[in-house]
């Protein structure tokens, strides 16, 4: 059996990976969630408010110890779509000018995925929520630091410009028709 082809699907907060991944599972992909959501919640409910920025290095541990589980995840799918990936765990850290991240830097230097897609930032789009903190402004920000983080460890990636769902993901599913 052939191993799945890992994509994954990252950019700023808001720009819709989201929703890009409901859409890839109603067209039957297997996908993977994205996993901050939960811990800032289970945080907020032990009475922490924002605990990325509280405990930055104890959330991206705990967020690097869950990616890695789901990479690592056997499928039997030709395609596995993951919402967020390892690497933007080491761009939020530089976000928030955190400089103690050289072993999530050296972990993050082992995982591979087999296509990157980056969505644009898309303010049209871009709501905040109890679990997302950043303002607009700080979402391109994030997005800019997700690209320096691929180009430092010289992984390419494909940047998904703004437009409705089912194109965004009809460009996605087109780039990959090789693996399909």
């Amino acid at each position: 059996m052939r191993l799945p082809k890992k994509i994954l699907i990252t950019g700023g907060p808001g720009s819709g990976k989201t929703t890009l991944i409901n859409e890839l599972r109603k067209r039957k992909f297997e996908c993977r969630e994205e996993i901050v959501r939960n811990l800032t919640l289970k945080g907020k409910n032990d009475g922490e408010d924002q605990l990325f920025l509280k405990k930055p290095l104890e959330f991206s541990q705990s967020i690097m110890k869950l990616r890695v589980k789901q990479f690592y995840k056997k499928s039997n799918k030709k395609l596995v779509f993951f919402d967020r990936g390892v690497h933007e765990i080491v761009a939020y850290l530089n976000f928030i000018n955190f400089e103690n991240n050289n072993d999530l830097l050296n972990q993050c230097k082992n995982i591979k995925y087999d296509s990157i897609f980056v969505l644009e930032p898309w303010e049209k789009i871009f709501i905040s929520d109890d679990c997302r903190y950043e303002t607009y402004q700080e979402s391109v920000m994030i997005f800019e630091e997700i690209l320096k983080i691929y180009d430092y460890l010289k992984m390419e990636v494909q940047i998904i410009k703004k437009n409705t769902v089912q194109k965004r993901v009809d460009i996605i599913l087109n780039r990959l028709k090789n693996y399909l």
